[in-house]
């Protein structure tokens, strides 16, 4: 059986998308900061986490840091911020950690938007 020879537009679509794939590039949407940072502030996280200076919970910059080219980073901090799973003060005491609300209830778009945020400190 003979396969049929691919047209110049298919073999570019399925190169680009091989060499996006290849340098770790995504094509989903661009993370928007106004937008995570709205979110950080309803949910009251500047209470604990500034931008660039450690709080009761690190900074921002911080976090982005420990994180930076790890796999699986992106889905370690949604797990932290929607599991209410312990975290550590400075003074050594443990709480559970303040769980995300978003309108809708549960938008993984916005929540993976805030750690794309935070990731891109």
């Amino acid at each position: 059986m003979k396969h049929p020879v691919p047209s110049t537009r298919h073999l570019f679509v399925f190169l680009s998308g091989a060499l996006l794939a290849l340098c770790g590039l995504s094509t989903a949407h661009a993370v928007d900061a106004d937008a995570a940072k709205a979110l950080a502030r309803q949910n009251n996280c500047f209470k604990c986490h500034a931008i660039d200076k450690d709080k009761d919970g690190p900074s921002y910059h911080s976090v982005a840091e420990k994180y930076k080219g790890k796999p699986g980073a992106e889905a370690r901090l949604i797990e932290h911020i929607t599991s209410g799973e312990k975290a550590k003060f400075p003074d050594g005491h443990e709480e559970e950690h303040k769980i995300v609300k978003t309108s809708p209830p549960k938008d993984m778009d916005q929540i993976k938007n805030v750690i794309g945020w935070i990731l891109s400190l």
